[in-house]
């Protein structure tokens, strides 16, 4: 087979959730009701941000970054799963399929990043809380937020554009809910070895060097609030931080066990299952694990909607 045009397949197949025809519509109604909470859970949580000059802060601002990342991140996926759940065909373009591939790699690295990023900002407001203000100028809480999005397009265009130069012949089922770039490279009938290889480097760069950035500073900061002598001292110290590593805990935990790990020892059940924790789930839980408990956000909440009335008086 010669020539430019060697893609024969123009759509492929979604197999979807492993899940009986049965109970089809009973999950089509939890996972619709997952993703309006995730819509509804991060739209207020940047809402809040927004309006709330006490939130103006560095950490609310990675925070407003991390929840707008969460809400596209579902709904890269979430909309065209709850669509295939009601279709007979469950099928997606070849266009399409590499257009999600693109966000979806996009807002998973940019999630990755503001981890990083927000593991940082904690760890300068334990260690060093009287520079705090000076170290995290808004100069550079700007430019950590563009280098995220500035490394999260670039890794993001490179595997699309390694993945469009394969070719698709025959097989064009994939065995997920959603356009995985590890599923897609089962299907090609062409030599693979380059962007596995640019995955294993790569996965490298965004995944664990990030995890392990995040490892180093909660260590300074645990091996900090243990010198506090105040046992509410500690008490708020970790109180802070572990909403941030439950959800840290939640997303690598998942992506590295599924991506890092050879796809010959995940069963197709395990990879999905894995993908809708950190698809589905993950998006879901961190407004509340790591915001809606939070003193400020309550504040901030209560100042915006339930502000105090002035007696009336005649």
């Amino acid at each position: 087979m010669t020539g430019r045009n060697q893609t024969i397949v123009s759509e492929f197949l979604l197999l979807g959730l492993p899940i009986r025809p049965d109970q089809r519509d009973l999950f089509y109604t939890l996972f619709l009701a997952m993703y309006v909470t995730t819509v509804l859970g991060n739209l207020l949580i940047m809402f809040l941000i927004r309006l709330d000059p006490h939130l103006h802060t560095p950490m609310y601002l990675f925070l407003s970054n991390l929840s707008f990342s969460d809400l596209c991140f579902s709904s890269v996926t979430m909309p065209k799963l709850l669509q295939d759940m009601q279709s007979h065909v469950p099928s997606i373009p070849y266009a399409g399929c590499l257009t999600q591939m693109y966000f979806f790699l996009f807002f998973a690295d940019l999630e990755s990043f503001l981890l990083v990023v927000m593991a940082y900002d904690r760890y300068v407001a334990i260690c060093f809380p009287l520079h705090y203000t000076t170290i995290m100028s808004p100069r550079l809480c700007l430019f950590l937020v563009v280098l995220s999005w500035m490394l999260t397009t670039f890794h993001a265009m490179l595997h699309t554009l390694l993945m469009a130069r394969l070719h698709f012949c025959e097989d064009n089922v994939i065995a997920h809910f959603f356009c995985d770039m590890s599923a897609l490279l089962k299907l090609s009938c062409c030599d693979t070895r380059v962007n596995e290889l640019v995955i294993f480097i790569t996965g490298g760069l965004i995944l664990v060097i990030p995890f392990l950035l995040i490892i180093m500073s909660y260590a300074r900061i645990v091996s900090s609030i243990l010198k506090v002598p105040s046992a509410k001292g500690i008490c708020k110290a970790f109180s802070t931080c572990g909403s941030h590593l439950t959800v840290v805990s939640l997303f690598y935990g998942t992506v590295i066990g599924l991506y890092l790990c050879p796809s010959a020892n995940n069963s197709t059940v395990k990879e999905t299952v894995m993908a809708t924790m950190y698809t589905v789930v993950a998006p879901m839980l961190n407004p509340f694990i790591y915001s809606l408990r939070n003193r400020d956000m309550k504040g901030a909440l209560g100042r915006v909607f339930y502000k105090k009335k002035t007696p009336f008086s005649l």
